[in-house]
């Protein structure tokens, strides 16, 4: 299960910056390729919680299967139509909205695979492992996309998205879990203090990893040999850190504990922009960051119901791609102004954020020292007079 859904997810490092390269590359103008990743965006966010929560209603395997086709005849229609800018955004769009919702798929099938005590250790195994696809998917893609041409890159997402989303749906656990349809209006699931925050804290976390990312590739020329290799300590730091701390009891001070390991590691890349320091710095940084992601993960599935869970992933999910976007405007803006370390202060700046919120608020997070993570049954013991 682990390696289908990372093999279904991989397109999701790789689709952004193949649209970027192609858009660029058909138009001359990397303003062209923004504003057609930014209709990606916005349709990926806005589908998040929506398709999350169809799941409930018509089954994961037909949601999955129908988001999937629809998915893949975008992307090509990006690859091999000769559009006008507005066209491409169309495709785009399309392309964003019917994103197949994996994540929050497989995030609800893991509490029906293992036992209560197995959930957070997995949990954290799954946000270290999906570290694999931010280290491989970008490379691979950018090689494929210069060295053969952007419409084969383009063709290589398709087929893994069609290769990878089959086995996930094709997998008999995705058949066996049946979720409940909810009972509840969309959104409603935000009430919940625990997915408010892990939606709130995913926006700043994964604002800051953007922000570092378009600050490496600015440091060292657009993305030479060092920015992929300072990218890709940073992810291995996230891996490492998530293995290590798969079987750490979450306590309520855990994420603010993980988010002052990324602060610090974060704040200190502002000292120097030498390939070594930077390395160092973010491996320090990168060791919070899949921790604080299981945490995350954890808390939303023990706040709510089991039929509200993945509708919970889904706002979760919105609030990480909102802060991707967020975190590389900022970024974007700051290095214009300011140079290369206008985009690590962004970053500090977004963990920083992060922070402040878990320790203000840390009485909204739920204690998983002395209980699992597993969500809330939807039948509940009902009273019986003797």
């Amino acid at each position: 299960m682990i390696a289908a859904q990372l093999t279904a997810r991989f397109p999701n490092g790789m689709t952004s910056l193949a649209i970027l390269l192609h858009i660029e590359h058909v138009t001359g103008s990397y303003g062209a390729a923004g504003l057609v990743l930014a209709a990606t965006s916005i349709g990926q966010a806005v589908a998040g919680p929506v398709t999350s929560r169809w799941m409930g209603r018509w089954g994961m395997r037909r949601v999955l299967t129908i988001t999937l086709v629809i998915c893949a005849l975008s992307i090509t229609g990006i690859a091999l139509l000769s559009l006008p800018l507005p066209g491409y955004m169309a495709f785009g769009l399309i392309a964003g909205l019917s994103t197949p919702p994996v994540q929050s798929a497989v995030r609800t099938i893991y509490p029906k695979m293992v036992t209560s005590r197995q959930l957070t250790p997995l949990f954290s195994l799954d946000a270290s492992l999906q570290e694999i696809i931010w280290i491989v998917a970008p490379v691979l893609i950018t090689f494929v996309a210069t060295q053969v041409g952007t419409v084969p890159a383009l063709l290589v997402i398709v087929v893994i998205l069609v290769g990878g989303g089959s086995w996930f749906i094709l997998s008999p656990e995705v058949g066996r879990v049946r979720i409940p349809r909810s009972r509840r209006g969309i959104g409603k699931v935000l009430t919940k203090p625990a997915v408010l925050l892990a939606t709130v804290v995913g926006f700043l976390l994964i604002g800051a990893c953007s922000a570092v990312e378009a600050g490496v590739v600015a440091t060292f020329d657009h993305g030479g040999l060092e920015a992929g290799l300072v990218l890709a300590v940073f992810s291995v730091g996230s891996l490492a850190g998530g293995l290590v701390s798969g079987r750490i009891p979450i306590s309520r001070w855990a994420m603010a504990r993980r988010l002052a390991i990324v602060t610090v590691g974060l704040s200190l890349t502002m000292v120097s922009l030498n390939v070594w320091w930077l390395g160092g710095t973010l491996v320090l940084a990168g060791i919070g960051i899949a921790p604080a992601l299981a945490v995350l993960f954890a808390m939303t599935s023990a706040s709510v119901k089991f039929s509200d869970t993945a509708e919970a992933f889904g706002w979760v999910g919105t609030g990480q791609l909102i802060g991707a976007a967020a975190g590389s405007a900022i970024a974007g803006f700051l290095i214009d102004d300011i140079g290369p370390q206008g985009a690590y202060l962004a970053a500090t700046g977004f963990a920083a954020a992060g922070l402040v919120v878990a320790i203000v608020f840390v009485r909204g997070f739920p204690d998983l020292r002395y209980r699992d993570a597993s969500p809330i049954p939807d039948t509940e013991p009902v009273p019986t007079i003797r």
